[in-house]
């Protein structure tokens, strides 16, 4: 067993849940869209929400027009006030992100995606910056300047990889040139930065210092993204992928700090503007409860490195590979469309309902403390990725956990503490089996929905347990690729002498007596 200090070890970071992905811009405009953001903020609350496409053609903020031979350019904001306004009516805050580029705007015709947004650089860079100093200007017009100072801003998505930027890292670099002075002639406090690499691409981050510090360029942070999944086995509407070991995410957080060492970006605050296990929108691991196992160590600990971990993606509502199939689908999200709950989500919630103090961290479990002293515990079977052989059907926890309020030694009455476990694995809280057991519908009708939601809540257990010196003992069995919260609350006994509960049925002391 192990034996958790009564003392701090430090203080638990919200880098989890500091930002999470979206799909493009434009779907906040749906009302399935709006349900699931608002679920999610009602039981997580993230702070800051990114995703593609603000600039994209369907939100249509750039609008060249001719009159009478004169070229102009209206920019047009409705979308982009109505998609803003609900962010902030839920809570969350926008991470902007500069892309893709509009039609008028684009010096190719290359697209990516489904919805096909234009990834070639502008045409005119000076165009492109009043496009830039247009949205912020307007933003702040409207939400105020010390609200949008608040908001970061990054110079596109992935142009380390041709998919998405159809020039060289020279084009990408004088793109940031051109926007990151855009941002700042607008207001100087803005914060921008990037380059938003992908995985695989680290080599980018030397030449990328080396240019803005030549350049004498603003940077106010650097972003990266970390998937640990292997190439696609392409099957019907889906893919197949192996995975590394979890802790290969946490080695990708901190691959900026590692190459920006000894440079002028070193020691900026880092954004994993996007992580996940598999880079995929359409591979099932993204429903299991083993993917649940897998990311609990990264948030655990994910926070001591980086200072924002975006998931991607809070919702299904997502259509970079086109109109989903099937209520599950592999799909990025925690949440399915109709607000599913898949078993990542309740790793996010558990994560929600942690202590800020920081008691133990274990290869099987996070301990936290409350300020009123109540205890919660985060506790996963550790997976290992694919090298790996399958997880055995369960795996136990033993953790001896103070208890503060709780008198060590003395104690003239038997004192207890109240626990609630609340679980998900394989076959709890666990909306994709029970989806399998149905058949895999691919619509499902009304009932069939209802029943899935209710499989999709965790299982939850409670018991009294006894504390002896202060302390707690903790014995817990998780199911296989299970993760669970346990929230343990010392108990002020308040029943009255004269209750005795063995009298409800009358088979107490004085069951057998005249009336």
């Amino acid at each position: 067993m192990i034996h958790v200090p009564a003392t701090p070890i430090g203080e638990l970071s919200n880098a989890w849940r500091e930002c999470v992905g979206t799909g493009r811009f434009s779907l906040a405009l749906r009302s399935d869209y709006r349900d699931s953001l608002a679920l999610a903020q009602q039981e997580i609350g993230f702070r800051y929400i990114r995703g593609h496409g603000i600039l994209g053609d369907d939100v249509g903020i750039h609008r060249p027009y001719d009159d009478a031979g004169h070229r102009g350019v209206l920019q047009n904001f409705t979308y982009i006030d109505q998609v803003i306004d609900t962010y902030l009516e839920l809570g969350i805050k926008p991470f902007l992100e500069l892309g893709f580029m509009p039609e008028a705007l684009a010096s190719g015709a290359q697209t990516v995606f489904w919805w096909q947004g234009n990834v070639t650089p502008p045409r005119d860079l000076s165009e492109w910056a009043a496009l830039i100093r247009g949205l912020l200007r307007h933003l702040i017009g409207r939400y105020g300047i010390e609200e949008v100072r608040t908001w970061p801003v990054e110079v596109w998505n992935e142009p380390n990889l041709s998919v998405f930027w159809s020039a060289d890292q020279d084009a990408y670099h004088q793109l940031y040139e051109a926007s990151a002075i855009a941002v700042k002639e607008v207001d100087a406090d803005l914060q921008v930065g990037g380059p938003s690499l992908s995985p695989g691409s680290d080599e980018w981050w030397a030449p990328f210092a080396d240019f803005v510090t030549r350049r004498e360029l603003p940077v106010d942070f650097v972003s990266r993204h970390a998937y640990t999944s292997g190439p696609a086995q392409h099957v019907p509407l889906g893919v197949y992928q192996s995975l590394q070991r979890p802790q290969a995410l946490l080695e990708q957080f901190d691959a900026p700090r590692r190459h920006l060492e000894g440079t002028a970006l070193a020691g900026l605050p880092v954004h994993i503007t996007e992580f996940n296990s598999s880079y995929r929108p359409d591979n099932p691991v993204h429903d299991t409860a083993y993917n649940a196992a897998y990311l609990a160590p990264v948030l655990a600990a994910g926070g001591e490195i980086v200072d924002s971990m975006s998931y991607w993606t809070f919702s299904d509502m997502f259509e970079e590979a086109g109109v989903p199939s099937a209520i599950f689908h592999g799909g990025f999200g925690m949440l399915t469309h109709r607000q599913i709950k898949k078993p990542t989500f309740h790793l996010y919630a558990f994560m929600a309902r942690m202590g800020a103090e920081v008691l133990a961290r274990g290869e099987d479990h996070l301990v936290t403390r409350h300020d009123d002293g109540r205890i919660a515990v985060l506790a996963w079977q550790p997976v290992g990725g694919s090298e790996d052989e399958a997880e055995p059907p369960s795996h136990r926890v033993r953790l001896s956990v103070p208890l503060p309020g709780a008198a060590a030694g003395g104690q003239t009455a038997r004192q207890s503490a109240f626990v609630m476990i609340s679980s998900v694995d394989e076959t709890e809280g666990n909306a994709w089996a029970a989806w399998q057991e149905m058949g895999r519908p691919r619509s499902p009708r009304a009932r069939q929905l209802d029943l899935l939601h209710a499989a999709a809540e965790p299982m939850r257990r409670h018991r009294s347990v006894p504390v002896e010196e202060g302390r707690v003992a903790l014995d817990l069995t998780l199911g296989r690729h299970g993760v669970s919260l346990v929230e343990i609350d010392p108990v002020q006994d308040e029943t009255p002498p004269w209750l005795d509960d063995r009298r409800i049925l009358g088979r107490g002391p004085y069951g057998d007596s005249a009336p």
